[in-house]
Parts: structure tokens; sequence; C-alpha cells
């Protein structure tokens, strides 16, 4: 079995809003261009009543009637001066106001957007990983590792380490499983000439200290991601059960069964997944400390730490100080997978104004 690459996840371009806001901007660009050009023609207006106005005056008294009309034209073009000008600024105002709410409007769509795709990878990886909980509680179960697990001999752990490779041969997802005994010492695994681990002592790994304690076979261990120096320092998600007499959920503990699944390739796959239809954006996994466990620009991995203003909620987005837009949601788990509190994250530049 391999995992399944997910579909990816596109944001959709088609923004009724943001085209709504550019149209606005256009005809608020066209009316005061129009209203610029009835200044104008009343200014063209008050300078002939002006000049129309002299010559009358010069005509005397056959020019007194001519000056009536000149005065009269005169009015007129101040009264239509006064209305453009109203006309002007009252549509600046309004289009601006608009043009604003419209902003507003993108932006709270654009982020809501990335909240759902931020809340998409994180459930992908949810979804992954619980397959992987219900893998290793399984694989605890298979008769050669429980066999080798309870009376340890150089043949039955040869046995169990080509159980183990015809399994992950199956399960193209995992770096290595391996079957450990109570003391920590690893007895078999699944690729002994790439990774020749077994005789290695794990008894201090968090994992193991973790695994010793399961209290039965249905219970798990799913560790965070961090490098493995016994597997070419490669970055894996560790993932335990108890190894119990006879595979049985109630027996007596007799080993540790751990699976390392090949964390940067799959997830790499699912954050670059996500298309949020920007080149600027960056989608990321953070674990519970906030460091970077998957990146789609591959930048940071397990140094870089994310600052998130939470602010109490699981999922929201905000715009920083300097601009960027945040978006947020923390796991939902999945099934028996209650997630490790961790958070799918999309960090993007804030769009820009039709008028920009």
């Amino acid at each position: 079995m391999t995992s399944a690459v997910p579909q990816e996840v596109v944001c959709d371009e088609t923004d009724v809003s943001a085209l709504a806001a550019r149209l606005t901007a256009e005809v608020n660009q066209i009316a005061c261009e129009k209203t610029q050009g009835i200044q104008q023609i009343t200014n063209q207006m008050k300078m002939l009543a002006l000049n129309a106005l002299i010559e009358s005056a010069r005509a005397g008294k056959e020019g007194a009637g001519f000056a009536v009309v000149a005065q009269e034209v005169r009015n007129v073009g101040q009264q239509v001066e006064a209305i453009a000008r109203d006309l002007e600024t009252q549509l600046t105002r309004r289009t601006k106001t608009l043009m604003c709410s419209l902003q507003q409007m993108t932006e709270r769509a654009k982020g809501e957007r990335m909240v759902d795709l931020a809340l998409n990878a994180i459930e992908l990886i949810d979804r992954n990983l619980y397959e992987r909980t219900c893998d290793v509680r399984w694989w605890a179960t298979d008769w050669a590792v429980v066999q080798c697990a309870a009376e340890p001999s150089a043949s039955r752990a040869s046995f169990a380490s080509e159980r183990l490779s015809v399994i992950l041969n199956a399960y193209t997802v995992y770096l290595d499983l391996w079957l450990c005994d109570l003391n920590g010492n690893i007895v078999a695994s699944a690729r002994p000439r790439q990774f020749p681990v077994v005789g290695q002592n794990v008894a201090k790994a968090g994992w193991f200290i973790e695994a010793a304690k399961l209290r039965t076979g249905d219970d798990y261990v799913a560790g965070d991601v961090d490098r493995q120096p016994l597997l070419n320092n490669a970055q894996v998600s560790t993932y335990c059960a108890s190894i119990r007499t006879e595979g049985r959920s109630h027996g007596k503990p007799i080993g540790v069964l751990a699976i390392h699944f090949d964390w940067e390739r799959q997830a790499r796959a699912i954050v670059r997944g996500v298309r949020v239809g920007s080149e600027d954006a960056r989608v990321l996994l953070v674990d519970s400390h906030f460091r970077v466990i998957a990146a789609s620009d591959d930048a940071g991995l397990l140094t870089e730490r994310v600052v998130l203003d939470l602010q109490g909620r699981r999922s929201g987005y905000y715009t920083d100080q300097s601009g960027v837009q945040v978006a947020f949601h923390a796991t939902p788990g999945y099934e028996t997978y209650k997630g490790l509190g961790w958070y799918g994250v999309i960090i993007s530049r804030p769009t820009r104004s039709p008028t920009e």
C-alpha cells in the first residue's frame, strides 16, 4: 500500500468582489473625468458671458437687453459649475467608501479561503497519520513479530526481519520498521542492509519510553517529527505499539514495534498540493511549539518557529504589522487519532487595492 498523493487544492481566482472593486474604481475615474469636462464647459460659458457683458456695455442703450441675457447665461454657468462640483464630491466620496468596503470584503473572502485551505492541509495529514496508528497496532500482532519478541533467537529475528521487509515493500511511506525488546535493544528491522540498526539501543528515545508505558495493545504512541540519527538523520515521525503475548490486546508486554514514517517526502506532497493562487504564499505545517515541520518552500524545516497570534482561537486569520496575512487552523484529529496540537498555516501578502 502506498500513500495517496493528495489532489491539488486550487484557490479560485475568479473573485467577484475584486471584480466589483475594479469596476467601481473605473466608474469613479469616469465620473471625475466627466465632471471635469462639465466644469471646463461652464468656464467657457462664463467667459463668453463676460465677453458679452463687455460688448453690451460698449453698445450702450442698444446692448442693454443683450446684457440681461448675458448675465443670465453667466448665472446658469455658475449654477452648472456648482452642481458639477457637488456631483464630483459626492461621487468621489461614495465610490471611495464603496471601494473600501469591497476591499475589506475581498480580504475577508481571501482570509476565509486561506483558513479553509489550512484546514484542508492539516486534515490530510491527520487522516494520513491515523492510518499509521492503525498500521503499527496491526503489525504488532504479526505472528513472526510476536514470536521473536517472546523468545528471541537468531532464526526468529531473521524471520521477523523478512516479515517486516515484506510489509515495508508494500507500504512505501515508511523508512524502516524496528522490533525492540523491553530493554530498548533493536532485535530486527525491515532494512538491515540499508540501515544496520540491529543491536543498537533506543531505551532513551522519547517514543520508546512512552511506548513502554502503554497499557494495552489498542494504545499507541505518535511521536513528533524529528531527525533520526540511525536512519541517516532523516526526518521521521515515529509510531509505536506494544507487542504482547500471543498478540492479545491485554496480554503481557514483551516488546515494542516502532515504525518510522517518511515524513519529509509525504508532508512535502501535501503542502505543495495546496494551491493558493499566489506565488508569494507559503503553506506550512507547524507542531504544538509552532516549529515548522513542513513548508511549501522547504525553508526552516525543524529550525524555524512561527509566531501565531491565536488569541485563544483554533482557527482564524489576521494581518500582522508588516501587512502579511496569516491564516491558521488547528488539527481536528481523525477517528481515534486526536492529533498532536499541530496547525496548518498559510502566510501570504495582502491583496493589492484595484487602484494601486
